[in-house]
């Protein structure tokens, strides 16, 4: 699948950026699941496509996005789903917004649906992983693609590119983005600097504990595609740690071959400052503590705390705030009632439109 680079004998990496060498496992997985954008024009992802029959959701998470979400539905349709049938519905996920998102969506030819609506059976949790947990019965798609709702200066590309191992290659199930996090502060731009918890908690956490997925270079990212078979078979934290979650659930359901990555060039967003940081650094930790205790690596019988105490300098001294954080995380799919009954019915009429 990828050509040889110097410095390290797969993927896009620079001189001197090599992985382990004591890891064999990373370097051969690095080999044959790494690769480039330009390596998944849109000729041979459709032709792909087309020959599994395989249908494409992409789904946006959306709260309060209104400036950016128009914007990322338009390109979506107007280069995947009308110039070229890559994508099969666009649907935005409204997680309670107080704006136009809603409005916006649905005027860019989005599919919106309020996360509310979704399994109404089951009271809605708040958090990101929460509204990625309930896109999949609010989709048809044998593939889900995720993409931020806050990116600018969005590429549709960023999407077949993530889609390009899935359609060719029945073993990978879960394709991450790799891409450069710029970070602008006024007027300066560290073209580098964006991923602060990233380097600071998520690539530490699998270097220490899944260290054969040192290779991820966006073990966080948005920006990932994989098939609703593995997705409904996994746990989903509601919070931020969802990304971290269904990146070491899949490692440990399938092994590192199921995973690949595709080199996107660069994605901007809105940046938090760093209390918000660390309020989301909170909920990986307790997303990798929760699957390390799982498996017997830590030990612990106290529940996680859920709550991070910050501190803020104001006149007289410091202000001490406390925030809770979501450190629930929600059933595999297929263990909840409503979406099992949807998957027998289409299942039924499959058989008797004749359908195999």
């Amino acid at each position: 699948m990828l050509r040889e680079f110097a410095g390290f004998p797969a993927g896009p990496l620079s001189p001197g950026g090599e992985l382990s060498a004591s890891d064999a496992r990373v370097t051969r997985w690095a080999r044959e699941r790494w690769s480039r954008l330009a390596d998944w024009p849109m000729e041979r992802v459709l032709v792909a496509k087309q020959a599994a029959g395989t249908t494409v959701s992409v789904v946006l998470p959306a709260l309060n996005e209104q400036d950016t979400v128009g914007d990322i539905v338009n390109a979506i349709r107007s280069e995947l789903v009308v110039a070229a049938p890559l994508v099969d519905e666009v649907v935005v996920v409204d997680s309670g917004s107080t704006d136009r998102t809603a409005e916006v969506a649905a005027r860019a030819g989005a599919r919106v649906v309020h996360r509310d609506r979704i399994l109404p059976r089951i009271p809605a949790r708040h958090g990101k992983g929460e509204v990625l947990w309930r896109s999949l019965p609010a989709t048809r798609g044998d593939v889900l693609c995720f993409v931020d709702a806050d990116l600018r200066e969005f590429d549709p590309a960023l999407v077949r590119g993530i889609l390009g191992p899935l359609l060719i290659d029945p073993e990978v199930q879960l394709v991450k983005a790799a891409y450069d996090r710029p970070l602008i502060d006024g007027g300066t731009v560290l073209p580098a600097g964006g991923g602060r918890v990233t380097e600071l908690v998520a690539r530490p956490l699998l270097n220490l504990h899944w260290p054969q997925l040192a290779g991820i270079v966006q073990p966080l990212a948005g920006e990932y595609a994989a098939r609703r078979s593995l997705l409904e078979r996994l746990p989903f934290a509601c919070g931020y740690g969802v990304e971290f979650g269904l990146l070491v659930d899949t490692f440990d359901l399938m092994g590192l071959d199921a995973l690949a990555q595709v080199d996107v060039g660069s994605r901007s967003h809105r940046h938090q400052d760093d209390r918000a940081l660390g309020r989301m650094s909170s909920e990986i930790w307790q997303t990798a503590l929760l699957r390390l205790r799982r498996s017997g690596r830590v030990r612990g019988a106290e529940p996680l705390s859920t709550t991070v105490t910050q501190f803020q300098r104001e006149h007289d001294g410091f202000r001490k705030s406390t925030h809770e954080t979501v450190s629930v995380e929600r059933q595999p799919m297929d263990t909840v009632l409503e979406y099992r009954e949807r998957a027998r019915r289409a299942v039924a009429t499959s058989e008797r439109i004749g359908i195999r």
